[in-house]
């Protein structure tokens, strides 16, 4: 683990304090408590001692914290028993926040307590048989496509056919719906990305379903707006732990 006085602590810090401050200005132009909002940390790449330093730094500061996995192939990298006894001693859980793959389910459901990319129908049903396999139940999140962007994933962006995945689910048994995730769109057109995020919170107010609780939306480019538009969890990677090593 890092010594709090070393320089690799005390950049963290300042990467900290100004993410942080960005949130906070966000969520006080929006009239909201940005401590009731999840940072959820992007660890792909990131070394176990890594983590375990944001993870400390962001209960020192009072925030909410969870761990999230970007590839299933990374989360034996991150099985490290200081990581595991952190997250215990903090109640710090773990989500899975990437593309997912059919035969990578069994994995997932192991270890995430909320998996944020249910994007297609086949994925609702892989993880829901492993889940019932292994006398587990899991959160999770239906994955929009707001943004219409042929390169993402997700289900399109109309109240009937989330709707309809919300029911799968459901039905499924061993998942639980407990809300919505977008990705913003990839401009650097602010109107366009306000749109897209803007569309998962109006999405939730169509469905009307009081069980839709999460939205999991914008990360490091464009927190400000993805907490403004009312997201409950934000993706925080580069700007907590500074650009990935090349």
């Amino acid at each position: 683990m890092t010594s709090p006085h070393s320089p690799s602590a005390a950049h963290l810090d300042e990467r900290l304090d100004a993410v942080l401050a960005r949130l906070d200005a966000a969520a006080e132009r929006a009239g909201r408590d940005p401590r009731e909002i999840l940072v959820l940390l992007a660890t792909k790449t990131r070394t176990a001692p890594e983590i375990v330093d944001a993870v400390r730094a962001l209960h020192r500061r009072g925030r909410r914290v969870a761990v999230g996995e970007n590839r299933a192939q990374e989360i034996a990298t991150h099985e490290d028993p200081a990581l595991a006894a952190l997250e215990s001693e903090l109640a710090v859980p773990r989500h899975f926040i990437g593309r997912l793959q059919r035969n990578k389910a069994r994995d997932v459901v192991a270890f995430a307590s909320l998996v944020h990319s249910v994007d297609r129908p086949e994925i609702i049903d892989a993880l829901a048989r492993r889940a019932e396999l292994a006398g587990l139940e899991r959160d999770v999140l239906v994955q929009v496509n707001t943004s219409g962007e042929e390169s993402k994933g997700g289900f399109a962006p109309d109240a009937d056919t989330i709707s309809e995945a919300v029911g799968r689910i459901r039905a499924a048994g061993a998942l639980r719906p407990v809300g919505l995730m977008t990705i913003g769109a990839h401009t650097r057109e602010e109107s366009a990305v306000r749109a897209s995020l803007r569309r998962l919170r109006t999405l939730r107010e169509e469905l009307a379903d009081p069980a839709l609780v999460e939205l999991s939306m914008g990360m490091s480019a464009d927190l400000e707006i993805a907490v403004e538009e009312g997201a409950t969890i934000v993706r925080l990677g580069a700007a907590v732990f500074g650009p990935r090593a090349v």
